[in-house]
């Protein structure tokens, strides 16, 4: 068996957590020589102990193994272990990173500088709106975007990344090929093809409550920074927000109304010293010294727009407005105005929300 099999086998013990597995690799030298060790040499390892130590030479999954093994080969999804070459560099850091990675898609060198970006799985349409205009602005400057798939902010985060050509990233709380949501398997196929999907739960992993927080610490991991975009008081937002800070990351949020719901969890932070931003620039901004000139310029499109077409940008902003308002202050007729909106849309200009509201890129 390969080191890649020797080291899923290590990841299934229960017994073992990340910390003590990485002790035995620097102690033994691979995963291999983990399971050829002497109960003497395993106890030997700081914090192993006599029950860790029977519970390796114990260790009955060899077939568990080999079926993950050809389940990965069947379903073309690559298993990369912490001492392979392609494992994230960014994760080896971590002292609770996990053995073992599976993927769908190409993570590239270019990808650790990256920015989290998190919040609720059920946002406000500012929520929604904020997450686009944020997100869009950390793409186009060149930064892979970091999400966990979820419902709400992280769905918005990864299409407002892709729409944008930018690069992004998926960590799941389930195993690959198991999508959650399931509304989100056409999300996942697309970032496959100019992101990557990431998860350490083996093929066939059920999305188990549990397992998302412990996803938390890779999403925060893989970047250089966390931006948080509406939470609740218990949103797993926050696991994310407390992962970055014992990494070393820096925390962003996004103020919301104090009236909401949505923003107790991010107003908790920024009384807590999370870094205040309204903009894309504001987080680009602080983690220039991280970046180191790696930032891309951002070019808007040189658009050639109608006189019409200039009439309705004027009266927009990146504060979403009611077609009806816009209607009002344009003076066109509506059939016009929807007309001139769809083509604005189609170049790039504009962008639509829910409630027939519309508002700048």
């Amino acid at each position: 068996m390969e080191e890649v099999g020797y080291l899923i086998a290590l990841s299934l013990l229960r017994e073992v957590g990340p910390v003590t597995q990485r002790a035995l690799l620097r102690t033994l030298g691979s995963a291999e020589s983990v399971f050829r060790a002497s109960m003497k040499e395993l106890i030997s390892v700081d914090g192993v102990g006599e029950k860790r130590a029977k519970a390796i030479k114990g260790f009955r999954g060899w077939k568990k193994v080999e079926e993950i093994l050809k389940r990965a080969r069947r379903q073309e999804m690559a298993v990369v272990g912490i001492t392979d070459e392609g494992y994230p560099q960014v994760l080896k850091t971590l002292p609770d990173s996990p053995l073992v990675l599976y993927k769908r898609g190409e993570y590239q060198d270019e990808d650790r500088f990256a920015v989290a970006v998190v919040g609720s799985r059920r946002p406000s349409q500012y929520g929604l709106t904020v997450t686009d205009i944020i997100t869009g602005g950390l793409a186009e400057a060149g930064l892979t975007i970091v999400s966990g798939l979820a419902r709400g902010i992280d769905t918005q985060a990864h299409k407002a990344a892709l729409v944008r050509g930018g690069r992004t990233i998926a960590v799941l709380g389930s195993g690959i090929d198991v999508a959650y949501p399931p509304e989100n398997l056409g999300l996942m196929r697309r970032i496959e093809k100019s992101g990557v999907v990431f998860t350490e739960f083996p093929p066939g992993t059920k999305p188990a409550r549990e397992n998302f927080p412990i996803r938390n610490r890779l999403i925060s991991g893989l970047s250089l920074g966390v931006v948080v975009v509406e939470a609740s008081h218990d949103s797993g937002a926050l696991i994310t927000a407390r992962y970055a800070i014992n990494q070393n990351r820096d925390v962003f949020a996004v103020p919301g109304l104090i009236t909401s719901e949505n923003s107790r969890g991010v107003n908790r932070l920024l009384r807590e010293g999370a870094i205040l931003v309204e903009s894309a620039e504001d987080v680009l901004r602080e983690l220039a010294p991280q970046l180191k000139g790696f930032i891309r310029e951002r070019r808007k499109k040189e658009v050639e727009l109608t006189e019409e077409e200039r009439v309705v940008v004027q009266h927009l902003s990146q504060e979403p407005l009611h077609i009806d308002i816009l209607t009002r202050r344009c003076k066109f007729p509506l059939n016009k105005i929807l007309s001139v909106l769809t083509s604005l849309e189609l170049k790039g200009v504009v962008r639509q929300t829910e409630g027939k509201r519309f508002y700048l890129v």
